[in-house]
């Protein structure tokens, strides 16, 4: 039995650990999977669960949130389960209004629009306070899994969450965003460092919780060039797996994995692979043999196929995966979507795509520098 350091009952053993040996950079027998969004509206079973209540309001639900993180592994053998949750969770608790809107998205109705904003921000040291209802989901989720997989806490990186702050929501342009950049550079970075300070003890409280790896989502990196990424997005995606890694160890807990996956950040791959994260996360647009090659092979990659593949039918989801598979090989990688799930997607579809990549990847050879299909394999 594992203890947990949070809760008062030790957690049961993991059975199986593939997907934490495959970020590890350790060898894997098949090549695990799960999928970003798994847990969402393209099943029937999570819009009954959610039809009762508002988006936040299930955030805050530590029950509804086991149980909507619970839905896919219970129709599909992914490999790890993911918390239910949102990014912006983490502004609510620095004290700023977010609804989530129907057919719109989510909404601040009062955004950052000058630097005296700033000072209508709570105290980031009370953050991870605020959000205690997150840890209780990752606690009970961890018992109830059985140990079946593992489970990833996650959170958004400090630009991400910059943008919708600043924006009020969504946006195609982050204009708002980045007009900050340019003309308030140096409130851009108290921001920034606002937001980092209050992540490290959410993510933190997370491994605490149960959580047995970590993702940040930079979801808007593509909206910076190289300059900009590098000056106010980089910094804080390194200070974060840097000052996460170091509170675990003075808080006695073990070290977990942790993903960066910066959507549309092609441009700094390299950066990233060195950012201090053991896995790597690519998006649909870039091709894995040359990630492979840019990144090295000190880290894990994960992804990327095009979600939108899954609208294909199931025979040519299925050769997607095998020429995805092929073309990442069959150690220090995690299969994955380049993005999450929509909303209007098949489960059926979901399926095959998890039973490709299990199929195909358990009729390879496995071992560390060489692989081979196995005589007589028929996909």
């Amino acid at each position: 039995m594992e203890a947990n350091g949070f809760g008062p009952q030790p957690f049961p053993e993991l059975k199986n650990d593939t997907f934490l040996r495959a970020a590890w950079g350790e060898d894997t027998d098949y090549t695990p999977v799960w999928c970003m969004r798994q847990a969402g509206r393209y099943l029937p079973e999570f819009r009954e669960t959610r039809a009762a209540q508002d988006f936040f309001s299930t955030c805050r639900s530590p029950e509804a949130c086991c149980e909507l993180t619970l839905q896919p592994l219970r129709r599909f053998p992914l490999d790890a389960a993911i918390i239910f949750s949102d990014i912006l969770v983490v502004p609510q608790a620095l004290g700023m209004e977010v609804t989530m809107v129907p057919g719109k998205g989510p909404s601040f109705p009062e955004p950052l629009r000058e630097e005296r904003d700033l000072e209508r921000l709570r105290d980031p040291a009370i953050v991870a306070s605020q959000l205690a209802y997150v840890f209780q989901a990752i606690t009970l989720t961890r018992q109830r899994l059985a140990g079946r997989v593992p489970l990833i806490g996650f959170a958004g990186a400090p630009w991400t969450l910059m943008t919708y702050m600043v924006e009020g929501g969504s946006s195609s342009t982050m204009a708002h965003a980045k007009r900050w950049l340019y003309q308030r550079p140096k409130a851009s970075h108290q921001l920034l460092r606002i937001l980092t300070d209050a992540l490290v003890p959410y993510l933190v409280g997370q491994v605490a919780a149960g959580a047995q790896a970590l993702q940040l989502f930079e979801s808007h990196a593509g909206h910076l060039g190289p300059q900009l990424f590098g000056k106010f997005a980089l910094p804080y995606i390194r200070d974060v797996a840097k000052r996460v890694k170091a509170k675990l160890q003075e808080a006695g807990l073990a070290p977990v994995p942790m993903i960066i996956f910066a959507k549309d950040g092609h441009f700094a791959l390299e950066e990233l692979a060195q950012a201090g994260y053991e896995v790597v996360g690519l998006d649909w647009t870039v091709a894995p043999e040359k990630a492979r090659e840019r990144v090295g092979k000190t880290v894990t990659l994960q992804g990327n196929l095009d979600p939108c593949a899954l609208y294909a039918p199931k025979e040519e989801i299925r050769w997607l995966v095998q020429q995805m598979l092929d073309d990442f090989g069959p150690q220090r990688y995690i299969a994955n979507l380049g993005h999450g799930l929509y909303p209007d997607m098949d489960p059926e579809h979901v399926g095959a795509f998890v039973d490709a990549v299990h199929t195909y990847s358990r009729s390879w050879c496995f071992c560390p520098s060489s692989w081979y299909l196995l005589p007589g394999t028929r996909l």
